[in-house]
């Protein structure tokens, strides 16, 4: 894992996503890469790298699913494609019953099912099979959506997975690095306490800047692919 000897804050997700694509420099320009963010606060990092590294950019969506009466702790997650995975440690210790799990996931791919329809419109997922996948978040803590992500693409046959953010837990980054071929993170500082401690400016990433960053990065990509 690559880190900054001095630990300072990024300005904002840009600035952080254009740092990061310096970091991934030896990607640009391969036409087997794309870039993967996970929204919706990883879109304007991912942008910068999609930008610089001349790459695709598509998104993974990720639904935590929260325990019923705790909704803060996880006890799985679903992603695109219907894919869902569950803490057993979380299910079994609270004793969660079946119809409850299926209570709350129907409730989360309905929000799954409506980030899909907004945020790609009629454009179908970029197809990962036999690509080089460049996941990107803007930071990780404890790295379960994350993992939920590297899971759900496994499936779609990479041929490599790198995950690629900002900040950090270093504790996290060794448990991912079991997963994925790589991971490049700028800053891993032992007391990470919260993401957004690591920027200026931390606002909220809405659903029309997602929107937007989507449609602009497919722009360069068609207007690239048509200049001679």
């Amino acid at each position: 894992m690559e880190n900054e000897t001095r630990l300072e804050r990024f300005r904002d997700r840009a600035t952080a996503g254009r740092l990061l694509a310096e970091r991934l420099a030896a990607y640009a320009d391969r036409p087997e890469v794309l870039i993967l963010a996970l929204p919706r606060g990883g879109v304007p990092v991912a942008f910068e790298v999609a930008k610089a590294l001349h790459a695709p950019l598509d998104v993974v969506i990720v639904r935590k699913l929260g325990t019923p009466g705790q909704e803060e702790l996880a006890m799985g997650a679903i992603t695109s494609g219907g894919m869902q995975v569950l803490n057993d440690l979380v299910v079994e210790a609270l004793d969660i019953s079946p119809s409850a799990i299926d209570s709350v996931a129907a409730r989360e791919r309905r929000e799954l099912e409506r980030r899909e329809r907004l945020y790609r419109g009629n454009r179908p997922p970029l197809d990962v099979r036999g690509r080089t996948v460049i996941l990107v978040d803007d930071g990780i803590a404890t790295g379960t959506t994350m993992r939920v992500a590297i899971v759900a693409l496994r499936r779609q046959q990479p041929s490599r997975i790198v995950v690629a953010v900002p900040v950090a837990a270093p504790s996290t980054c060794e448990e991912l690095r079991k997963e994925v071929e790589e991971i490049v993170c700028l800053l891993s500082p032992w007391e990470l306490m919260a993401i957004s401690l690591w920027y200026e400016d931390f606002t909220q990433t809405r659903d029309e800047e997602v929107c937007q960053l989507l449609e602009q990065a497919e722009r360069l990509r068609t207007t690239a692919a048509a200049s001679p």
